[in-house]
């Protein structure tokens, strides 16, 4: 991905000579950056002091959008899970536009941000906006995590070591004697280096052991599970001599009815989970099906991008407005650095603007500490300047 920067600068005798002028030094000569014209309509100025609290308000609506759109692709790479390499390609503008071609191309949407409204009412449209997608996806995240993590503790149930699994499809029924008012089937976990520990006490480990009752029903890597019948009054006193010689006796009773409930839960949940988006075989092979979910995550991240941005021309026109006063005469530009250009730029752009700003100038000229001053927090150039940083939704795949 990639960073933009966004800035202004006043109109010369047209904006097009600020254009230029930027152009010459940051392209011509040297090729600092890739320049695009970013397009800011007539938008209602209002009183001074207005602008002043919304460049306030801005500042702190820009930094809540900005983590409602990380967030919003963030759950959509946890979604996909098998299929994150696919997250780039969900994350769009506008219906399918790439996010790097979005902002270039940029084109105030009139519908949704009306420019007769003032500058105020655009911002409170756009925060509320935002505030539902982010409460939406609160909603929507606890519900899909209740989810998997239900389908993930029944999958656990099913995995893992015979001393913990779900033991309901390695058994039988004809591996347990049922309906007995005498008799129990018990089951034992049985480390493999003690199987023939087992074999020669497991009759002797109480009384009333059936002979010959015992039969390896299932083995993983490290221990057996063994079946043994004995008459029920000796159940307590096998258990407690089975822990004594390190043979662990499950605590299972054989009832069909409890592991097809158990199995058609787990059938439900995985069916519910996929529903939500497309299984990852699927998904890279016909993108088109998506479930609700994947689909909900594609549409509100393109509706939070796109207000993402637009708070950025918010903020560019307020405080060019503020900056260099009325009526409103400035250029905003989109420049595009390389990592490798990026200090290079900063320092032909400062030179091409300092005149801008006197004190700011002299700020950015010297080299002594100042204290209670933190340029790389505050970001305070002679020029306007907001930061799109697109890395931010990256993600290791």
């Amino acid at each position: 991905m990639t960073e933009f920067w966004l800035i202004s600068a006043p109109g010369e005798k047209t904006c097009q000579q600020t254009w230029d002028k930027m152009m010459a030094a940051t392209t011509r000569a040297n090729n600092l950056s890739t320049n695009h014209k970013f397009n800011i309509p007539d938008l209602k100025v209002g009183t001074l002091d207005v602008l002043v609290g919304l460049s306030d308000e801005l500042a702190k609506l820009d930094s809540f959008v900005e983590s409602v759109v990380k967030k919003v692709a963030q759950y959509m790479a946890d979604v996909l899970e098998d299929s994150r390499d696919k997250v780039q390609e969900n994350l769009l503008a506008n219906g399918g536009t790439v996010m790097i071609l979005w902002i270039i191309l940029f084109q105030w949407d009139m519908a949704k941000y009306p420019i007769k409204q003032s500058l105020k009412n655009i911002s409170e449209i756009i925060s509320k906006q935002v505030t539902q997608i982010d409460n939406d996806l609160k909603t929507r995240a606890s519900a899909y995590n209740n989810l998997k993590g239900n389908l993930q503790n029944l999958e656990r149930k099913n995995a893992g070591s015979l001393l913990t699994r779900s033991l309901a499809d390695i058994v039988k029924k004809e591996d347990f004697v049922l309906d007995s008012e005498y008799l129990i089937t018990l089951l034992a976990v049985v480390p493999k280096t003690a199987y023939t520990d087992w074999q020669k006490t497991y009759e002797t480990l109480a009384e009333m052991v059936v002979p010959r009752s015992s039969n390896l029903l299932f083995e993983d890597n490290d221990s057996g599970l063994f079946s043994v019948t004995l008459f029920r009054k000796a159940i307590d006193d096998f258990k407690h001599k089975a822990r004594e010689n390190k043979f662990t006796v499950r605590d299972f009773q054989y009832n069909e009815e409890e592991m097809k409930a158990d199995k058609e839960e787990m059938t439900r949940l995985s069916t519910d989970k996929k529903k939500q988006f497309v299984c990852s075989i699927v998904f890279k092979c016909f993108s088109s099906l998506q479930g609700p979910l994947v689909r909900w995550l594609k549409v509100n991240f393109s509706e939070a991008f796109i207000a993402w941005i637009h708070i950025k021309a918010l903020r560019v026109f307020v405080e060019s407005v503020l900056r260099y006063g009325l009526p409103v005469n400035f250029q905003a530009m989109l420049l595009q650095p390389s990592k490798k250009t990026m200090k290079k730029l900063r320092e032909v752009l400062n030179d091409l603007y300092k005149h801008l700003d006197s004190s700011a100038a002299a700020i950015i000229d010297s080299a002594m500490d100042i204290p209670g001053l933190n340029l790389s927090q505050q970001e305070y150039y002679p020029y306007v300047y907001y930061k799109i940083d697109c890395n931010l939704l990256d993600f290791k795949v």
